[in-house]
């Protein structure tokens, strides 16, 4: 199984994987850089998975599954203006012997779904699509801060070899909140660095190692005392509860610039 991230509008990321001439296609908000890649390296298309309804995920799908007759699999909970099977927590499916697994993580949007499979002799992969970020976490759009906590707190719990593929390129944005929150964190210090020289290089950031966001995310780290402290200095009348924190964190990084 070979991971591709195709860049995609100003920040989006389609992830493929490819195997023996048949591809996998994650996200698809645009059906012309997966067109291009397919055709460019002689690949078939049979399998889409979407994580949420927004378009920059959903906008080439239409087209892909017409042009390649690709089997599409969806969130249940939500409505995509595409024929798809809707999945939700606990459910599998396979494609090539690979097992996804089906994990409900609303937040920000009200039904988002993950995937998380574990391909032989190869790191495991999870597919997030906007509810994780290397740094950062999305926003809640439709979600309350209680379910995204939750929802993180799930994918935390997954392998630390697991190759992270969100859809957006917004790591170093995320590393200057995350260091505004925890200016002290030497791993956060260490990763910036390496994300920096990615970046000057033309490279991604992505995926990253869930091992490695759980030492620099402050959105995974809201139990530390250091995110506690640093949340309570930008708003003092916060409470300890652990989603008030979190709520508050997030509030933070809406207008953090």
């Amino acid at each position: 199984m070979n991971l591709i991230p195709l860049p995609a509008f100003s920040d989006n990321y389609f992830w493929l994987l490819r195997h023996e001439g048949r591809a996998l296609v994650v996200d698809p908000g645009d059906a012309l850089p997966v067109n291009q890649w397919l055709k460019a390296n002689r690949h078939t298309l049979d399998c889409i998975l979407v994580t949420h309804h927004h378009a920059d995920h959903v906008g080439g799908v239409a087209a892909l599954q017409k042009e390649w007759g690709a089997k599409v699999y969806g969130p249940a909970q939500e409505q995509l203006p595409i024929e798809y099977e809707g999945l939700g927590q606990g459910d599998q499916i396979a494609w090539l012997g690979l097992n996804f697994k089906v994990m409900d993580v609303p937040g920000h949007t009200a039904g988002h779904i993950a995937y998380f499979a574990e391909p032989s002799d190869q790191a495991p992969l999870l597919f997030c699509g906007d509810t994780l970020f290397s740094g950062g976490c999305g926003r809640l759009f439709e979600g309350t801060a209680a379910q995204m906590l939750n929802s993180l707190d799930q994918l935390s719990q997954l392998p630390s070899a697991t190759r992270v593929c969100c859809a957006h390129e917004y790591t170093l944005s995320n590393l200057k909140f995350a260091l505004a929150v925890e200016p002290q964190n030497v791993a956060l210090h260490d990763y910036k660095t390496a994300c920096d020289k990615l970046r000057a290089e033309g490279l991604p950031t992505l995926p990253a190692l869930l091992g490695t966001e759980r030492q620099i995310n402050p959105f995974l780290r809201t139990r530390q005392a250091t995110v506690i402290d640093a949340v309570q200095k930008f708003a003092p009348h916060t409470s300890l509860q652990e989603a008030e924190i979190f709520g508050q964190l997030r509030l933070w990084k809406n207008e953090f610039k």
